[in-house]
């Protein structure tokens, strides 16, 4: 469709958007390109420096150009999506997913607790770090003012989950300054044999759409019997348990931002 290109603003959101439908752009383009495969409304794929080969990995540069995307959308109803390898990811170059949805996400409405760390200040007062209550599928909430300061702490926190082998889903919602990460463990337990059979014979995938609250059902018979205990069930076999959520917001607090 065109070349993205976002220049920051001091707080990390885009100032000036271009977008060039010409397709002799210089150097390596972010890309915005049509989903062959929508599940809804202007369902479009973002493929940062796209020329440059980049596997499946986040960084806090690229997700910092997803957080902008969303943003210069102006829309609420825009949402940017991603999935590591492990967690549906099916292709293994860099890659957002992208759709406008006329209705809150579920977990976008969920209650959230504030996180409490002994090491709190490592992060920074610019970034606010929350985590998911009473949902299926345990998670963190990140947002703050400042676009950059939120994509280094989640972008570094990806680098780590990524190396510690912890595949993970990541949603941008609230026009890019709010971002959830959903460290998940669904493929693992598949291959465990620990995934109930009437789990797996939906055939659903639980990524980030689905772990969100908006499941594209296989079959019909699954369609018409679907109901809120059985979305609990397949989202709660996502989760990680409360220790190894635990280890994973030690890390986010471990980590030093004290280049920002």
């Amino acid at each position: 469709l065109f070349a993205f290109e976002a220049k920051c603003t001091s707080n990390g959101g885009p100032l000036v958007v271009d977008l060039w439908n010409n397709c002799h752009v210089k150097g390596a383009p972010n890309l915005v390109c049509i989903n062959v495969s929508p599940i809804e409304y202007g369902h479009v794929l973002l493929l940062p420096h796209v020329t440059e080969r980049i596997p499946q990995q986040l960084t806090s540069d690229t997700l910092l150009l997803a957080m902008q995307f969303c943003a210069a959308s102006a829309n609420p109803f825009f949402r940017v999506g991603y999935n590591t390898l492990g967690a549906y990811a099916t292709i293994n170059h860099l890659h957002f997913q992208a759709y406008y949805l006329k209705h809150a996400f579920p977990v976008e409405v969920a209650e959230t607790a504030a996180v409490r760390h002994r090491k709190q200040k490592t992060v920074g007062s610019a970034v606010h770090v929350s985590k998911l209550v009473d949902y299926p599928t345990r998670g963190l909430v990140f947002n703050g003012p400042n676009l950059k300061a939120v994509a280094e702490v989640v972008g570094r926190l990806c680098v780590e989950l990524a190396a510690s082998n912890i595949p993970h889903n990541v949603l941008i919602s609230d026009c890019g300054s709010r971002v959830f990460l959903f460290p998940q463990c669904y493929a693992a337990k598949q291959a465990a044999n620990e995934v109930p059979d009437d789990l797996l014979e939906t055939q659903v995938n639980p990524a980030v759409w689905e772990i969100a609250g908006h499941l594209v059902m296989k079959r019909e018979e699954d369609y018409a019997n679907m109901d809120e205990e059985m979305i609990g069930r397949l989202l709660g076999a996502v989760s990680l348990s409360e220790e190894a959520m635990e280890d994973v917001i030690d890390t986010c607090f471990k980590l030093d931002y004290s280049c920002r």
